[in-house]
């Protein structure tokens, strides 16, 4: 018996695309599982495996491998709080219902939960439904106690506001904010596991379908769709983005947000055989619509405030400013003064793969391929295991039929993912 099997049982069983996780992960759990039940050979693991639930899950567990802080992306929480503003005036209105999945150890949910709560909403008007395939994430999520690797990031003063230090380190969340969530557990792939349909007014699905292979994201989308209510908001993560502009959803249009709207009647591909998954920074327009489409790809994850001394702040927070610029004209289509400015940055700032990553992306953007790809790799030659770099090459290379280099790229990615969980 070798690996392989236990490869097939992992995709049908929770969707898992063993390529995405990155070599040897799977194999390693595989090993780990025998040692841990004492099994003579992987042929003896594997009977025990297909006659025991709990072994099962036992193995679920020991590939699924989080990666979760508070308020990672804040752009997309930020986003939701003001698209819902204008709701929390509405006399009585019903409650907002927010979908998290996967929730992980509950940071992703808890913090939508904050977020809202700190923009005024009281805690009975807000519904937050948290679903996870791992019982041991979910455990944690329950007992609401977090480390040090949970905050991430400059800006924490959240965590005076909603969490008790318990000292050694580590932070109690607050009842308040745990009574908004609800935890589940539930596997994506069980189509019928969400109650109610059409049911949420946002959904945050992010970092989840790049795991899968395309048939498993199409149908995972098309699960969020029925949950998602006609005008609500569905959040991914930035290398996913293409996937839903590929599948009928439209860009929210909110700067660094990575959220969409489903256009309802929209026609959705054969889930057999999806459009081609590509950031939308590099997806074909149509003509009359190039110039306008927003940056919805430049949904790079927030970088922690700078922590060096006072004396060195200011040039840093410089070169930040000017990045962000370069964002805020590509989401207005402005590519050409995005590019210049990226560029001035460059020259004024040295080599660094932040910029370099976004020049690629604009350049993805305005049609420029082959300098988008020159970008990217530029970015990965200064910074090895730079994420949204290694993420944007491999849905470029997708994108010219060139699979096993995009293979190559994903499963650095899911190297890097592993050396920081």
């Amino acid at each position: 018996m070798d690996a392989a099997a236990f490869k097939r049982w992992l995709k049908t069983t929770m969707g898992l695309d063993a390529e995405a996780v990155g070599p040897g992960v799977i194999e390693r759990a595989i090993a780990g599982r025998m040692r841990a039940v004492a099994a003579a050979d992987a042929d003896a693991y594997w009977r025990r495996l297909q006659a025991q639930p709990l072994e099962q899950q036992e193995l679920i567990e020991a590939v699924v491998v989080p990666e979760t802080w508070f308020f990672r992306g804040v752009e997309a929480f930020d986003a939701l709080a003001r698209a819902f503003a204008p709701r929390l005036g509405e006399p009585g209105a019903a409650p907002v219902r927010l979908l998290s999945l996967p929730c992980s150890t509950g940071e992703e949910p808890y913090t939508l939960a904050m977020a809202l709560l700190d923009a005024g909403w009281p805690p009975q008007r807000l519904r937050i439904d948290a679903y996870d395939i791992s019982e041991r994430a979910l455990a944690k999520a329950g007992h609401a106690v977090y480390g040090a690797n949970s905050f991430r990031g400059g800006d924490l003063r959240y965590r005076e506001r909603h969490f008790r230090a318990l000292g050694h380190g580590r932070w109690q969340l607050s009842d308040a904010v745990r009574g908004c969530v609800r935890l589940h557990r539930a596997n994506v792939l069980d189509i019928d596991f969400l109650p109610d349909a059409a049911s949420f007014d946002a959904v945050f699905c992010r970092n989840l379908l790049i795991y899968f292979d395309q048939d498993t994201q199409v149908r995972t989308v098309g699960v969020l769709a029925r949950a998602l209510a006609a005008d609500g908001l569905l959040f991914v993560g930035a290398a996913e983005t293409g996937l839903l502009l590929s599948l009928g959803y439209a860009s929210a249009q909110i700067p660094m947000a990575a959220a969409f709207r489903n256009q309802r009647g929209a026609p959705a591909p054969a889930p057999a055989t999806p459009s081609p998954w590509r950031a939308p920074a590099l997806a074909p327009l149509p003509a009359a619509a190039a110039r306008a489409r927003p940056f919805a790809a430049a949904a790079l994850a927030a970088r922690p405030a700078p922590t060096a001394p006072a004396a060195a702040a200011a040039p840093a927070q410089a070169a930040d400013d000017s990045l962000q610029q370069a964002r805020r004209l590509a989401d207005n289509g402005d590519f050409a003064q995005a590019e210049r400015l990226c560029q001035a940055h460059l020259r004024a700032h040295g080599p660094n793969a932040e910029a370099l990553c976004l020049l690629g992306v604009i350049y993805g953007a305005d049609g420029a391929d082959a300098r988008a790809e020159d970008a990217f790799r530029k970015a990965l030659y200064l910074q090895p295991d730079h994420a949204e770099s290694l993420m944007h090459l491999a849905l470029l290379l997708d994108s010219k039929g060139d699979a096993a280099g995009a293979r190559l790229m994903r499963q650095r990615a899911a190297r890097h993912r592993g050396r920081n969980a």
